[in-house]
């Protein structure tokens, strides 16, 4: 009769190791159907829009809400106050959902993509000022395209960031 060994079924569901250089993640990002990654700048605008739509209710927001929303605020690269929120939402989402289907074909034929991770710390961490160079160290996992791939991804980025900070007040 065998028995069972709870120590053994508890090494055999090993957690995945999570590294971003290799865009190796938890299980839980597997399904990209379900999961996805949203950038400080999608959060704070999806924060601000549900906080108006509370304030609208006489709804109060509770500290956590608010803290949270602080947060996404004060990291958030993309903003504008003279720009309606769900123009700036449609903007983010435009480059959210660009990026997502951004693809460059390797020498191999192989075609690459960009990981829904990527995507959203391109969009924190990009200036209109960002080298290649930078965005590589910042964002080790990047290093697999060609450098010119890595511009073209930097200036589709750059070119919205200058719609939504020029909107308006010219």
């Amino acid at each position: 009769m065998a028995e069972s060994n709870p120590s053994s079924a508890a090494t055999s569901a090993v957690a995945k190791v999570e590294n971003t250089a290799e865009l190796s993640f938890g299980t839980e990002f597997d399904d990209t159907e379900i999961v996805s990654i949203l950038s400080n700048a999608q959060v704070a605008v999806i924060l601000k829009i549900s906080a108006q739509s509370a304030l609208n209710r006489d709804e109060e927001l509770d500290d956590v809400y608010k803290n949270t929303q602080k947060y996404v605020e004060r990291f958030n690269n993309m903003k504008n106050p003279e720009k309606d929120y769900h123009e700036l939402a449609s903007e983010l989402d435009n480059l959210h959902a660009a990026l997502e289907t951004f693809r460059k074909e390797k020498e191999d034929g192989e075609e690459m993509a960009l990981h829904g991770f990527e995507v959203a710390a391109l969009m924190n961490l990009v200036a209109t000022d960002t080298m290649v160079e930078e965005a590589q160290a910042l964002i080790p996992s990047l290093s697999r395209f060609p450098e010119s791939a890595v511009d073209e991804i930097l200036d589709l980025i750059r070119s919205t960031m200058i719609r939504i900070v020029s909107y308006g007040g010219s």
